[in-house]
């Protein structure tokens, strides 16, 4: 007989090549059995989006060691509550269900009539897409109207306007006829009131939020003792922990998971601690050869601009959300697909315009983000026609979605606001250092060991820069010259820029740039080509 074989570790080995059941069914049981996820999570010795994950079709499938419990608790509970027997062929047995209740009933219930047909869709909104995650589940945000129907909903299409899951649109509500009895409303009419409630707690988790910020302030403020640059250091020193936090609570009611460790390509791993990646983020550092501030006429007044909160905004980007997938060709190409890119670029024939992909040292092909890429695509199409597209020789994307952090960005920018109307320094630099430090850190950062997403950053930083060229070429199509185009933030132009950019404060507005002894806001160049 063998040694260190027990009948005990047969059974375990017989459990664990036992089948699993179906996500489904272990949905079923857990909700049948009255138990949350976080409660089978801390039975089990994994997260709660492990859980959620195993009770997705299409999602992971448990492997040890938490496969053998999870299986006993399953075993246990379907024990407990076992499944309902097939409904065999023949009548519906919900129908023969309400027709045994109605039976003693003398008259029968009298026939509805007929509904009022919905208004037809106009064409515009026929093709339009729900906006789903990489599991294939409708992404939620904003609540706003329908664009089919007009009724409040949390769902979107895919360009980003409301619309309701799976084009499911539901008939608006009507009074009934007062001389008629009221009809039992359908079900779907009582749907749109669930954006609501929904709606309503967001705004009470929103103000919760900014509670722990303000609070953060006022706590740094007091133990400083009225010291406002040692408040403001301890405030520094805490925001990576902070914006952590605050990531998680926004996450808290999400619809889908996302993988804060995917196994990653070479290409987003640092050779060494001193060595980048190999992504190129297009990071622009452009000045127009027409101008010189050394030309014998310097006579035309230059603006330089400075953009508010551009990581902020930033925040606002297609993101893969699962573990990134090779592919070849344009296969990893797509609206609802996100990551990095090979490619090689088409050329830039336009020396008065920043080039998209920055100043490149060396020609040839390179690695891109998806904000990148996206980029390139819109100005090779009909509308800009600046370039050619570009040749993608490989990807490395999962699925995406635009809004993964929008909650996060719309909070801080909500603080942000407030600090600025209440002149709060301290407020407005804690809310600063969050944001940047939170994109600076989610790669591979030994201050921030929560995730490891370089993919995510770079992403973040060429959504910057994408932002930023955006803004040169739409000054340049208002009849501005642009003279330069510097890191996330500066927008040097000739003319009258007031009837381009709003000004202000604001993460969608600009303002002139505050001297440094260095710089100017304004000062004059020459033109020295034609």
């Amino acid at each position: 007989m063998s040694e260190g074989i027990s009948v005990e570790s047969l059974l375990e080995e017989a459990r664990l090549a036992k089948a699993m059941p179906s996500p489904k069914e272990r949905l079923r049981l857990r909700e049948a059995a009255g138990l949350t996820r976080d409660q089978v999570a801390a039975a089990v010795g994994v997260s709660r989006g492990t859980v959620q994950n195993w009770e997705r079709e299409g999602g992971s499938t448990p492997t040890p060691p938490a496969r053998l419990p999870y299986l006993q608790l399953l075993e246990g509970l379907a024990q407990l509550h076992p499944a309902p027997a097939p409904a065999a062929q023949g009548p519906d047995p919900v129908a023969e269900l309400l027709a045994g209740a109605a039976s003693s009933a003398t008259p029968p219930p009298p026939t509805p009539a007929p509904a009022t047909p919905a208004p037809p869709v106009p064409a515009a909104f026929t093709s339009l897409e729900t906006l789903r995650g990489s599991d294939g589940l409708a992404i939620e945000g904003d609540p706003g109207p329908c664009v089919r129907c007009g009724i409040e909903t949390t769902y979107q299409s895919t360009d980003g306007r409301p619309l309701h899951a799976g084009a499911l649109c539901q008939p608006a509500p009507t009074a009934p006829a007062p001389a008629a009895p009221a009809p039992v409303a359908p079900v779907p009419a009582r749907v749109p009131a669930r954006p609501q409630r929904r709606s309503k707690s967001a705004e009470r988790a929103e103000a919760d939020l900014m509670g722990l910020i303000r609070g953060a302030v006022e706590q740094e403020a007091e133990r400083a003792g009225g010291d406002e640059e040692a408040a403001l250091a301890a405030l520094v020193k805490r925001a990576i922990p902070d914006v952590m936090h605050l990531f998680n609570e926004t996450r808290a009611t999400a619809r889908y998971e996302y993988t804060a460790y995917p196994a990653l390509p070479d290409i987003l791993h640092k050779p060494s601690k001193r060595e980048p990646d190999q992504i190129w983020e297009a990071r622009p550092a452009y000045t127009n050869p027409a101008y010189s501030l050394r030309a014998p006429k310097a006579d035309l007044r230059v603006t330089a601009l400075d953009v508010n909160a551009a990581y902020l905004s930033a925040l606002k980007v297609w993101l893969p959300v699962g573990k990134l997938e090779h592919t070849t060709g344009m296969d990893g190409v797509g609206p609802k697909r996100s990551g990095v890119h090979l490619i090689t670029p088409a050329e830039w024939a336009h020396p008065h315009l920043p080039d998209p992909l920055g100043d490149r040292d060396e020609p040839g092909a390179l690695w891109i983000t998806d904000a990148t890429l996206r980029l390139l695509l819109r100005l090779s199409g009909p509308k800009w026609a600046l370039t050619n597209a570009p040749t993608v020789h490989e990807s490395w994307t999962s699925g995406a979605t635009e809004n993964f952090l929008d909650a996060l960005r719309k909070l801080l920018t909500a603080a942000r606001s407030e600090a600025i109307a209440a002149g709060d320094t301290l407020l407005l630099e804690y809310v600063k250092a969050m944001y940047s430090k939170f994109v600076s850190t989610m790669g591979e950062s030994v201050h921030n060991r929560e995730m490891v997403r370089p993919d995510w950053m770079h992403n973040i930083h060429s959504q910057a820069y994408a932002l930023h060229c955006g803004r040169a070429y739409k000054a340049h199509q208002a009849g501005l010259d642009v003279v330069a185009l510097k890191h996330t933030d500066e927008l040097h132009v000739i003319g009258d820029w007031r009837q381009v950019f709003t000004e202000g404060r604001g993460v969608a507005e600009m303002k002139i740039k505050q001297g440094d002894g260095k710089t100017s806001g304004e000062y004059l160049v020459g033109k020295v080509t034609r």
